[in-house]
């Protein structure tokens, strides 16, 4: 039989705690050669993209794909711009175990993984978080690294007041001090932990404004390659690491747009989250250091997420059970 789980289903079940940690020993097992990531491929249709993201894990017992549609004309017509399907299936006998709905799963995962490279890469008295955009994933970045980091103020840079209202209601129970900056440049001077959350194809941060002890989580930029938020001076000046090499060279604007203008070379990008974690790799080394975490995104956090999902939602009895084969 084949679950299937939508929104409400995937909102009735997820734990963020859970797919933090799930997400975190994901990364361990693609260090470990436990689990696979090949680059996905891209397939454009007019102006929308769509990515097949694949991955295999041990742990998980299967194989996952999502496939996500990135269309920038669907902001026009009050639509999502991504959208997103996850299929999972058994690696004992090939079928398919699920059929799930992506947006908070990938919402989730995402600030699970910029929580991880946060909890490996930053300064551990980092308490000021900053905030490039106040959107859905801004909220979901500050749950994630206030699991990781005891956070006393969040700094928010928005374009609009409305959403940085929205912002400060999602997180008014975290008790942390929201406050609203004049620009990137002055959120970025006074964080200890940045995060970038928007679809930017021109780069908001400047390398030049980091001072001495930044992470940056670089997160928001579609897996375009010429889409980016940061500078080729911000992927220069910091310790780069990033989710998945094959990934990053063929998907991150941030980096090939930074290996283009020979800001860096390849062998700046060459650390892996797993990595670091597993103790690969060395990630920051002092206080001073500033550490950057390029996420694109890869199909092994879906997968991660995707097992606890159909573990939980089969032993509650949660979403709806269909009989592909019938």
């Amino acid at each position: 039989m084949t679950l299937i789980l939508s929104h409400s289903d995937v909102t009735a079940v997820l734990d963020r705690g859970e797919v933090l940690a799930a997400v975190e020993r994901a990364h361990a097992d693609l260090a470990l050669g436990t689990a696979l990531v090949p680059a996905p491929p891209a397939l454009s249709l007019g102006g929308a993209a769509f990515v097949p993201m694949v991955a295999a894990a041990e742990s998980t017992g299967a194989a996952a794909v999502k496939l996500l549609a990135d269309l920038p004309a669907n902001a026009g017509r009050g639509l999502p711009v991504q959208r997103s399907v996850i299929v999972v299936t058994s690696a004992a006998d090939g079928a398919c175990e699920a059929l799930i709905d992506g947006r908070l799963v990938t919402a989730v995962r995402t600030a699970a993984a910029s929580a991880v490279a946060t909890k490996h890469l930053s300064r551990q008295d980092s308490s000021v978080l900053g905030l490039i955009g106040a959107g859905a994933l801004a909220v979901e970045h500050t749950r994630a690294v206030a699991a990781v980091r005891a956070l006393d103020t969040v700094l928010v840079w928005s374009r609009t007041e409305a959403t940085l209202d929205r912002f400060r209601a999602a997180v008014a129970d975290l008790g942390i001090d929201v406050r609203a900056m004049p620009s990137v440049a002055a959120v970025t001077a006074e964080a200890d932990i940045l995060c970038t959350l928007t679809p930017s194809r021109e780069p908001l941060v400047r390398g030049a404004w980091f001072g001495p002890g930044l992470h940056v989580n670089a997160v928001g930029a579609p897996p375009r390659a010429d889409h980016r938020e940061v500078d080729g001076e911000a992927m220069r000046r910091a310790l780069v690491v990033v989710d998945s090499v094959p990934t990053t060279l063929t998907k991150s604007g941030d980096t090939l747009l930074a290996l283009a203008e020979g800001a860096i070379t390849e062998a700046a990008v060459r650390t892996e989250l797993g990595e670091v974690i597993t103790g690969r790799a060395a990630g920051r080394t002092g206080d001073t250091d500033i550490t950057l975490f390029n996420s694109v995104g890869i199909g092994l956090q879906d997968l991660a997420a995707a097992r606890l999902l159909i573990d939980k939602a089969r032993a509650n009895g949660i979403g709806t059970e269909v009989d592909l084969s019938a």
